[in-house]
């Protein structure tokens, strides 16, 4: 469930005392300067179990102890989550496992990597030094909802068209990304809930196996999906349809107070595990409630409305590219700035630090050898005391100052919070609306809502939204082309930079609509 279907009267969300905890797995200790000097190592296939489950409303409605113990009792080794709402960091605790993304929503044994050009679409999971998977995560909108359309008694052209407006440009860019990755030879894991069923569940001879299924139907995303070279590895390991429907929203959780999908929504399969490059999956379970015809792991009392899958890959790993990353990016002055890298390994090699678009032979104001030797992995601290606030880039240098990659992060004054601007205080009805955040927690689905003027997002619908792609410093439009009402009415609004797919306000302005 996205904010597009999010319900008024359950409270949501959880504001974390710092501004951002983007914990990146490295392959050093924090605090040291490493590097690993010696032979390639043999990329050789390894078994990798990757999960995805959404936890709903942050998990914590009927019980956290239980979204622990289901992914636990599953088995997983890295999962994307889905509705965590600031609980990441409390979830990588409680499960005990060292590495979490709050800005791929993302809990691992293994260490990962926010690399350049990742922008938020793909992390690297570092399964051994100098060995990579890439791994997507997508929340695609809820509303509306196709198999409920489609039982409503709506055409399937019209159906098909609304999959494509609503949620097919929504995935387009974790597709393009997955694409370029293979060609590097990279295996890719998509994860994900996509409130949409797949192409392969919705065939001609499932037609009347449930309600909804009047017809078949070439479910655009799962189209796209495999199109772009992924494969469906619950359906690869368990083909026959109608024997393992492997269904996953919604889940028979306890009845709460607002929210409970059990009493008249369709079900179907909409969480899933896609894999791309080389990787073969070799076993596929579903996670849910007691009772559950189709769950093969139990846990009681079920604590989300969706159930959870874990597929078992063998997957050959690949050496990640040349690149270099940081572990926050948004971070304190007086925190210590850790970078990561993947460097040949040629003498000279070095890390400078520069402002934002820096040259890093004039302009470093701080730098740090690699180490030499062949094919490095490691990471270097920099104490950060005497920086200014301001943005800021990591290069990595080789030993005759060519620039060998470069990423961006933001450094904040100690007590600064995020905050949110419109371009102008009045609009007339119809006209764009522009946006501008910066400060932002950078969590993967934090989100920017309209709302009426001072209205509470717990409790109040939200108007108009957009999601803010992860990013510390963005801007967006608000238009026809956004999800929600459109246009305005004239009156006032107010403009809120919320968390996580959650209602905890991280900023706020307010605009007017002139009539």
């Amino acid at each position: 469930m996205t904010p597009a279907s999010a319900h008024r009267g359950i409270g949501r969300g959880l504001w974390a005392a710092v501004l951002c905890t983007l914990t990146l797995g490295l392959t050093a200790a924090p605090g040291t300067a490493a590097a690993s000097s010696g032979p390639a190592y043999p990329l050789a296939p390894i078994v990798l179990r990757v999960g995805e489950f959404n936890i709903e409303y942050g998990g914590t409605h009927v019980d956290f102890g239980k979204v622990v113990e289901a992914i636990r009792d599953g088995g997983a080794d890295v999962v994307g989550i889905e509705e965590a709402q600031g609980h990441i960091p409390r979830l990588a605790r409680e499960l005990d496992w060292p590495y979490f993304s709050v800005r791929m929503q993302i809990v691992s044994k293994y260490p990962l990597i926010d690399p350049p050009g990742g922008n938020g679409i793909y992390g690297f999971v570092q399964v051994a030094p100098g060995q990579v998977v890439a791994i997507e995560n997508v929340h695609l909108p809820s509303s509306p909802y196709g198999p409920r359309l489609a039982q409503r008694g709506l055409k399937r052209r019209e159906v098909v068209q609304k999959e494509r407006k609503v949620r097919l440009p929504a995935v387009r860019p974790s597709l393009q990304a997955a694409r370029d990755l293979v060609v590097q030879g990279i295996p890719v894991f998509l994860t994900g809930d996509f409130n949409a069923p797949s192409w392969r569940d919705w065939t001609p001879a499932m037609v009347d196996a449930r309600p909804q299924i009047r017809y078949p139907v070439s479910w655009p995303v799962s189209v796209a999906v495999e199109r772009a070279g992924f494969r469906d590895s619950y359906r690869a390991v368990y083909p026959n349809v109608a024997r393992h429907p492997g269904l996953t929203w919604w889940a028979a959780r306890p009845t709460l107070p607002g929210w409970n999908p059990a009493k008249n929504a369709p079900q179907d399969r909409i969480d899933f595990v896609y894999a791309a490059g080389s990787a073969q999956a070799i076993d596929s379970r579903i996670v849910g409630e007691v009772g559950a015809p189709y769950a093969d792991i139990h846990v009681d009392p079920w604590p989300s409305d969706h159930r959870s899958v874990v597929s078992t890959f063998t997957v050959t790993p690949a050496t990640p590219p040349v690149m270099v990353a940081v572990e926050q990016r948004l971070m304190t002055v007086g925190e210590p700035a850790q970078v990561t890298f993947h460097a040949p390994g040629q003498s000279g090699e070095h890390v400078a630090i520069v402002p934002a678009g820096g040259d890093p032979a004039t302009d470093a104001i701080a730098e740090q050898p690699t180490g030499a030797g062949s094919a490095t992995d490691g990471t270097l601290t920099f104490a950060s005391d005497a920086w200014a606030p301001a943005d800021y880039e990591a290069v990595l240098v080789d030993g005759v100052d060519a620039e060998l990659s470069r990423i961006p992060f933001w450094v904040a004054a100690p007590g600064a919070g995020p905050e949110i601007s419109t371009g102008k205080t009045a609009y007339a009805v119809g006209e764009p609306i522009d946006i501008s955040w910066w400060n932002a927690p950078g969590e993967r689905w934090d989100w920017i809502g309209v709302y009426r003027r001072g209205a509470d997002p717990h409790v109040a619908w939200y108007l108009l939204w957009t999601y803010t792609g992860a990013s510390i410093v963005g801007s967006a439009t608000l238009d026809d082309s956004s999800s929600g009402r459109w246009p305005l009415g004239a009156g006032e609004y107010s403009l809120y930079l919320l968390r996580d797919d959650g209602y905890k306000m991280a900023a706020t302005t307010s605009f007017t609509i002139a009539g």
